[in-house]
């Protein structure tokens, strides 16, 4: 299992590669759970991360606009991501979402088929009016996906736990795997809830709460001790 963490500027990205993260992920909380960073931060941290690991970076809780997020899929190809990861928030049901990223793929893969694209939905769905969380790995397959991904919309100390049990969990990672697709969860993701996420399978887990000095994804920071001590911990499954 992949760690994925979430810096929001180089700083932090920094702290996150010397701790060792596999995967880091440019966001930008305080415009949602999946909210978007500007081109030039993810240009900045692609170019300062080492070239054998991967730079993913979020277009936002998306509209229904598949016109305007494709838009910002190719700005996020052309500032360096590796892995562009779509929070489908505006979408309604599974063929809103299936319309906004099939044209995101299209836009990506006709310019570089090597990008991961990654289909983000809420396990608490139901609290925004987006798509249900267990559509997302037939969204992702129909849509021509390379992930299928859940996160938790509000961030108000619940946790992806909160929203769907280990069975159901382990239902979404074997669904998409039998599409042939990866699978990543992160929302408020502990330390103790890595261990059974390993179990059931999940390819990547997306932190940035645990690994922020004191724990808080919005006022805290990303330092690298704490996102050793996870890496390590991951490492010792």
């Amino acid at each position: 299992m992949l760690l994925l963490i979430s810096p929001i500027n180089r700083e932090e990205a920094l702290e996150s590669i010397e701790g060792g993260a596999d995967i880091v992920d440019v966001k930008n909380p305080k415009e949602g759970s999946l909210g978007a960073n500007f081109p030039w931060v993810i240009k900045e941290i692609r170019e300062l991360t080492p070239e054998d690991k991967l730079v993913s970076a979020t277009l936002g809780d998306v509209p229904y606009k598949p016109g305007t997020v494709s838009l910002a899929a190719m700005g996020a190809h052309v500032s360096g991501a590796d892995y562009i990861k779509v929070g489908l928030y505006g979408t309604k049901d599974h063929d809103e979402a299936v319309e906004v990223m099939e044209n995101v793929v299209k836009t990506v893969k006709d310019v570089s088929e090597d990008t991961i694209i990654v289909a983000a939905g809420y396990a608490d769905a139901h609290r925004v009016g987006a798509v249900d969380p267990m559509e997302i790995p037939k969204v992702a397959k129909d849509a021509g996906c390379d992930l299928a991904m859940l996160d938790t919309a509000v961030k108000d100390g619940h946790t992806l736990f909160d929203y769907l049990d280990l069975d159901k969990l382990k239902e979404f990672v074997d669904e998409a795997h039998s599409y042939g697709l990866l699978t990543a969860l992160a929302g408020s993701v502990k330390k103790d809830q890595l261990k059974p996420l390993h179990d059931i399978g999940c390819d990547v887990v997306g932190i940035r709460g645990a690994a922020c000095v004191g724990g808080d994804r919005n006022t805290g920071k990303i330092h690298h001790t704490a996102v050793a001590e996870l890496k390590e911990l991951l490492d010792s499954f």
